[in-house]
C-alpha cells in the first residue's frame, strides 16, 4: 500500500482512535485509493500498534461508510462515482438549510461577527488565489451555522457527509477547486438573513449556497472525464 515512509503519530491518543484518524485521512486524500485492498497487518505494522486497534478502527470506518469489510475474505477502500455528489450536496444543502433554519432565531450577536469575520477571511482567500484555504474557511462558516442550530443529529449527519464529500474532491478533481466570489456574497446575504431573523431567505440561500456548487462541481468533472477520453 503506498503509505508513506516518514509517516509520524500523533500523542496522547489511544491506539484505536490513532489508527482510526490516520487510515481516514489515507482514505480522504487519497492515499488510499478507492478499491483498494487493506491488510490490517500492514496497516498495524506501519502505525506501530496491535491488529486489533486496526480492526477496531476499520469496523468504525466502515459505520461511516469509507470501508467494506468482508469477513473471511477482505477488507476494500469503497468506491465512489461521479454522480454520488448530487446524492451528497442535496444531503447537504437540505441539513444545512435546516440548521440555518433553526440558527436563525437562536444565533447570538457574537456568532454573526464570527460569521461576517469568516466570510471576510474567506472573500479574501478567493482574491489571493488560495483555493484550500478558502474551501476550509467556507467549512467553518457553515460548521458555526450548524452549531448555531443547536441540533446534534443535524450536526452529525453534517459531519459525516463533508468527510464524504472532502474525499469526492480528492479522488475526482486534479486541480483546486475555484471557489467564486458569488460563495461569498451568498454568505453576506445569508448573515443579513438572519441578523433580521428573515428565517426563509436564511434557509433558501444556504440550500442555494450549497447546491450551486455541487453543479458547477459536476459540470468540471465531466468536463475532465471528456478530455481524458
Amino acid at each position: 500500500m503506498p503509505i508513506p515512509a516518514n509517516y509520524s503519530p500523533p500523542l496522547r491518543v489511544s491506539a484505536k482512535e490513532r489508527a482510526f484518524s490516520q487510515i481516514q485521512r489515507w482514505i480522504i486524500d487519497g492515499t488510499l485509493q478507492p478499491g483498494e485492498k487493506l491488510v490490517d497487518a500492514e496497516l498495524a505494522e506501519v502505525l506501530g500498534v496491535s491488529r486489533t486497534p486496526i480492526r477496531e478502527a476499520l469496523q468504525l470506518l466502515e459505520v461511516q461508510g469509507l470501508v467494506e469489510m468482508h469477513p473471511g475474505k477482505d477488507t476494500r477502500v469503497n468506491i465512489i462515482e461521479k454522480d454520488d455528489i448530487l446524492k451528497m450536496y442535496s444531503a447537504l444543502a437540505s441539513l444545512h438549510a435546516l440548521a440555518a433554519e433553526t440558527a436563525t432565531s437562536l444565533i447570538t450577536v457574537e456568532q454573526i461577527e464570527q460569521l461576517k469575520g469568516l466570510n471576510a477571511d474567506f472573500a479574501a482567500a478567493i482574491e489571493h488565489g488560495q483555493p484550500y484555504q478558502a474551501m476550509e474557511l467556507d467549512e467553518q462558516f457553515h460548521n458555526l451555522i450548524v452549531e448555531a442550530s443547536d441540533n446534534p443529529y443535524v450536526a452529525s449527519f453534517s459531519s459525516s457527509l463533508q468527510i464524504h464529500i472532502r474525499r469526492f474532491k480528492y479522488v475526482f478533481l486534479a486541480q483546486p477547486i475555484s471557489v467564486t466570489v458569488a460563495s461569498a456574497d451568498e454568505h453576506a446575504q445569508m448573515i443579513k438573513a438572519m441578523e433580521t431573523g428573515d428565517i426563509t431567505s436564511a434557509s433558501a440561500i444556504m440550500k442555494q449556497n450549497l447546491l450551486r456548487p455541487m453543479h458547477e462541481l459536476y459540470e468540471l468533472i465531466n468536463k475532465e472525464s471528456r478530455e481524458e477520453q
